[in-house]
Parts: C-alpha cells; sequence; structure tokens
C-alpha cells in the first residue's frame, strides 16, 4: 500500500485513529481513502461536509511528502498499523495509533516488555527503587519502556542502560527534537541500546495535550506497566487506569503514607487498580515469568475432548505456543475481546486450559 497515503490520512485535523479505520475498512486501504468522491466520504458516519472538503481537497497528501522525506533522510521508521514491526500489543488496544515513528533497534514486539511510569519529581526513595528494579529487571530479558520526561522516566531510562536492558522512550512530539532539551544524550545513548516512539509527526511541539495520548502508548506497548512513585495526581496515574482498560497488569512500589509521592501508588494497591511490588522478582508470580531464555515444553498429546469450532481455534494455538498471552491470542484471532473471554473461560471449564498469572494460557 502506498505510504504516502498512510502518512496523509494521519495528517486530517479531525480524523482520529477510531473514524480512521472506519475510513479504512468501508474503502479498503489509505489510497482510496483520498481517491473517495465527496458523496462517497459522507456516507461514513462521523464524516461531514466540512471533513469530506478536507479529505478531497489533498493538502494533507503535501504535507505527507515532506514528513516522508523527512523520515527517509533521518533513518526514520515508519510503521502503518499493518506493518510487520508494528507493536501487537498495542495494535489490539482499540485506540491504537494508526501510524507511529520510530527510531532506534529495540524489537518492539518483544517477548516481555515493562513499561515503568512515576513522579517528575522523583525522590532518593523513587531513585534508589529504579536502580534496584533495573537490576531485578536484567536476567528476565526484558525491554523497558517510558516517556523520556524528569524524575522517574529518566530514572528508568539510566538505570535500565546501566544494566544492558534495552530502552524506548515514547514522545509526546516529533522526532525532530527531544524534549526535555537536558535529556539530548540520553536519548542518543538510547538510540544505540532501544530506541524513540512518537506518533507524532516532525514539527509537532510537545504541548500538554500530546502527553496523555503519549501515555496511552506507553501502556499499550507493554505486558505490564510498574508506578514507581506517583503523585495522588499526574500523569503516571493516568497511564496505570489507561493499562487497566486495556486489560494489561498494574504494579506499584508501595510508600510512606504521609509523603506526596507515594499517595498515587499506595492508592492504586488500595483500590486494587495495581498489585504490590516490592522487588522485580515479583514478576515471577504475577507474569509467571522465569529468570533467563523462554523455556520449552514437550508438545502435548490431543485434547481427548469435544470442542466447539471456536474453542478448538484458540487451543489451537495455545497448544503450539505452548504458553500464549491474552493480547497474542487477540492480535492471532482479531476477535473481540468479549468473544476471546468467554471462549478462553470455556476451554478453562472443559480442563482444555489451565490460566497463569499475567493473564497468560497454557495446555492443560
Amino acid at each position: 500500500m502506498s505510504l504516502l497515503h498512510q502518512i496523509a490520512l494521519t495528517k486530517i485535523k479531525g480524523i482520529g485513529p477510531v473514524l480512521a479505520r472506519s475510513l479504512l475498512s468501508h474503502f479498503g486501504n489509505a489510497k482510496a481513502v483520498f481517491s473517495a468522491s465527496n458523496k462517497e466520504l459522507l456516507g461514513i458516519p462521523g464524516i461531514g461536509n466540512q471533513l469530506a472538503g478536507v479529505i478531497t481537497a489533498t493538502p494533507a497528501l503535501r504535507e505527507a511528502e515532506k514528513e516522508l522525506e523527512f523520515a527517509e533522510k533521518h533513518g526514520i521508521s515508519v510503521l502503518f498499523q499493518d506493518h510487520a514491526e508494528y507493536p501487537k500489543r498495542l495494535k489490539s488496544c482499540y485506540d491504537a495509533p494508526l501510524l507511529l515513528y520510530y527510531k532506534g533497534n529495540a524489537d518492539l514486539n518483544h517477548r516481555r516488555v515493562v513499561s515503568v511510569v512515576g513522579t517528575r519529581s522523583a525522590t532518593d526513595y523513587g531513585k534508589s527503587i529504579c536502580a534496584a528494579l533495573m537490576e531485578g529487571l536484567a536476567p528476565y530479558q526484558v525491554i523497558v519502556v517510558s516517556g523520556l520526561a524528569y524524575g522517574i522516566d529518566s530514572y528508568a531510562h539510566r538505570d535500565a542502560l546501566k544494566r544492558g536492558i534495552p530502552t524506548v522512550g515514547v514522545l509526546g512530539h516529533g522526532l525532530d527534537r527531544v524534549y526535555p532539551a537536558a535529556n539530548r544524550n540520553l536519548a542518543k545513548q538510547m538510540l544505540e541500546c532501544g530506541g524513540l516512539l512518537t506518533e507524532f509527526s516532525s514539527g509537532t511541539n510537545p504541548d500538554k495535550s500530546n502527553f496523555p495520548m503519549r501515555n496511552r502508548i506507553i501502556a499499550g506497548l507493554a505486558d505490564v506497566t510498574i508506578v514507581v512513585e506517583a503523585a495522588s495526581r499526574g500523569g503516571a496515574l493516568i497511564t496505570a487506569e489507561l493499562a487497566n482498560n486495556y486489560n494489561r497488569d498494574v504494579c506499584a512500589f508501595p510508600g510512606n503514607t504521609r509523603q506526596e509521592f507515594s499517595a498515587g501508588c499506595n492508592y492504586l494497591i488500595k483500590t486494587n487498580r495495581a498489585n504490590l511490588m516490592t522487588h522485580a522478582k515479583d514478576l515471577e508470580y504475577l507474569m509467571n515469568w522465569t529468570a533467563g531464555p523462554a523455556k520449552t515444553t514437550p508438545a502435548q498429546l490431543a485434547l481427548p475432548l469435544s470442542l466447539t469450532a471456536d474453542q478448538q481455534t484458540v487451543y489451537g494455538i495455545v497448544k503450539q505456543m505452548n504458553e500464549a498471552g491474552i493480547d497474542e491470542l487477540s492480535y492471532r484471532l482479531n476477535w473481540p475481546q468479549s468473544k476471546l473471554a468467554i471462549t478462553l473461560l470455556e476451554l478453562e471449564i472443559n480442563g482444555a486450559i489451565v490460566a497463569l498469572p499475567g493473564k497468560v494460557f497454557r495446555p492443560a
């Protein structure tokens, strides 16, 4: 498909990921959207005369040409939703970006991805937790994702690099700049062991309204979001809530009940929005992770149970993979979450599969 038209689709003001997917579903591809007549566009729910006029006038195509030239010049990968390297975990989120700009060498579909978030005003307590967390995560062969902001984000990235852990920064602006500027050298190091990722095109300023959008990518990229230190309000709690909405695991480190920047973590734990975490080793139980390379188990014998067609489909994938997370199953099947959840529950009740911590399933 035309990458130019895919970029252009994201340049149309007033069209977000959900409406863009509706257009793609109707017309088949991005190029067909721009070839559609005004009458055809008006037949799409959510498209009025103004939006239809913007699409047919094609100013977005001229902007896309400049963006594509910028990406090619600076070695930036443009990942449309159908690209093989587009993050599968993120793709399963209903409001995932249609397109991402990425520069780096980390695999965004790595088998274990951890997001780490927290306050911009990190205390010594938060800094020490970050250092210990990265030391503990190193044996689990993870990728660490955060937002390259001041505070916990920066310490998570730096401590990950010190331990040789690839780390990806999700930005609230284009890849033509680094914000905050003080993290420019850190960002440079991350390009050598990790990367920088954004849904925003070049020339986009780090406006305040961009960061909640950035946070949904941080939550959607990961198997688990870990809140290290957070006040009662702020971006870290927003990210944790988004992760919960995406049916992802959330963990939080508890803190002093009188400490301002532990109030958010304590609230998440108290309201069952996060699992209490004290050490990276807790992930062995919470996520069913083990240190070292992935282990394989002997192939299972054919199941002697009578299964429906849907149950056989899901069981076949779980059996083939030995262990399968709910996000991987959702991506492979492209089913509604409700249908997948019901089928998994039926298989578990029938004794065909076993549910493990971290929303992972294996053959019984």
